[in-house]
């Protein structure tokens, strides 16, 4: 693959301060794109991020927007084409994890867990589907997780949101294919970010011990499977989903 494939493109990120938004924002911008990086918190990390990608030779700026909302999303959109032009590339990457019971699992982080994975793609999708259509060229790639197909009783809301994106993205692709725009899905398995923080040794062990390639994922393999889907080299493919788990996915 050339390594500027993307030259005169310009991506747009979100969630792309850290994890497997910033690998996918590096990468991007390694690949010749302009890049916008989102964040909604990590102003600093964003920044950092932002000079990463500007010592590559491209045009970056980071966004601070909360694409969990309309106003956000319509913030963060207009902004990224007012400062680097018509967005090519879209990869939905911002949402949130929780890891409790059902129990705890109310009306309340239902709706924060939905707004922040499956409302955002949404409204970020929307704010740039009409440039995409009027220019007939146009590349999305969400990313689930096997959360969205396999059982997670203990993240009941996460898991139906991660679903929700890839169910999205098939019947996006199939009514978006005319205007020449693919939409895709990756969906990882355990990957070395952020969420991990919060999970227990000896539970990381045992997804560790269960999984057949018996490690966590690294955020620059996700990249690299988001890459392939927004470039030509995956030109025949809308609507896909492709599983990164180290084999997990395939386990009853």
């Amino acid at each position: 693959m050339s390594d500027k494939i993307f030259q005169g493109k310009t991506a747009l990120v979100t969630g792309a301060s850290r994890g497997i938004g910033k690998a996918c924002a590096l990468l991007l911008a390694q690949s010749g794109a302009d890049v916008a990086v989102n964040y909604r918190q990590s102003e600093s990390a964003a920044a950092e991020t932002v000079a990463e990608i500007q010592a590559l030779g491209v045009k970056s700026v980071s966004i601070q927007a909360d694409v969990s909302s309309p106003e956000g999303a319509g913030d963060l959109v207009q902004s990224t084409v007012e400062q680097l032009g018509p967005v090519d590339l879209l990869v939905n990457n911002a949402g949130i994890f929780d890891r409790i019971s059902h129990e705890e699992t109310d009306w309340a982080q239902w709706r924060q867990t939905m707004a922040s994975n499956l409302d955002s793609a949404f409204l970020v999708t929307w704010g740039v589907k009409e440039s995409m259509i009027q220019r007939e060229y146009g590349r999305i790639v969400n990313i689930s997780s096997i959360a969205g197909i396999r059982p997670r009783p203990m993240s009941i809301a996460y898991a139906a949101s991660k679903a929700g994106m890839i169910g999205f993205a098939r019947s996006l692709a199939q009514a978006l294919a005319p205007h020449n725009i693919r939409v895709n899905t990756v969906a990882p398995g355990l990957i070395a970010t952020d969420i991990l923080d919060g999970v227990a040794q000896q539970d990381l062990q045992d997804l560790i011990d269960a999984t057949p390639i018996p490690r966590i994922g690294k955020a620059e393999e996700i990249a690299e499977l988001v890459l392939f889907l927004l470039s030509d080299r995956s030109s025949f493919m809308t609507g896909q989903t492709l599983v990164a788990s180290g084999g997990r996915v395939t386990l009853p």
